[in-house]
């Protein structure tokens, strides 16, 4: 109706967020994705495990709560970090969404790699990142794509995530 003020906003009782990360190969260093070591040549790049699906996840909950990237909270210059391994990112992640009155409702992430094939691990990487985010199994979805020939090949992996976030109080 012209000349009648808007509605005050109401706040939100969802939050969505998406994070992405991506790591380069590396001699002599162990391939962890979503919290599970993976038999393979070479492991992923990065100050902390380089672990890209739980970096990933940490940048979605942390983009849902407007609250910048993983980088912020753990920068890759403090010596505390190197070799960190990512779980205990994914659990700071949820207190801080806890904290702030969200629980995690779910996750929904892809991972692009070469090899391996994820296939055989996906179970236990769901497992894990379902026990550090406090979640049930069928809250967690890990998928996993081939680059199909692009350029970079078998040189980087790469991951994806959505993370939905539901109100716990009232403002």
């Amino acid at each position: 109706m012209p000349g009648s003020p808007a509605p005050t906003p109401q706040p939100s009782e969802w939050r969505i967020g998406q994070g992405w990360d991506s790591h380069a190969f590396a001699a002599g260093r162990a391939l962890w994705l979503g919290g599970v070591e993976l038999p393979h040549e070479r492991g992923l790049a990065g100050h902390s495990d380089g672990d890209v699906l739980s970096h990933a996840i940490c940048d979605a909950i942390f983009g849902a709560l407007g609250a910048g990237d993983i980088g912020t909270h753990f920068p890759p210059g403090e010596l505390r970090w190197r070799n960190a391994s990512s779980l205990q990112f994914l659990e700071a992640a949820r207190a801080a969404a806890n904290q702030q009155g969200w629980r995690i409702a779910n996750v929904d992430s892809t991972v692009i790699l070469a090899a391996p094939k994820l296939t055989p691990y996906r179970a236990a990487m769901q497992q894990r990142l379902a026990a550090a985010l406090g979640l049930s199994l069928d809250d967690v979805s890990v998928k996993a794509k081939t680059p199909e020939g692009l350029p970079f090949g078998g040189e980087i992996a790469m991951a994806q995530a959505v993370v939905l976030l539901a109100r716990t109080n009232a403002e």
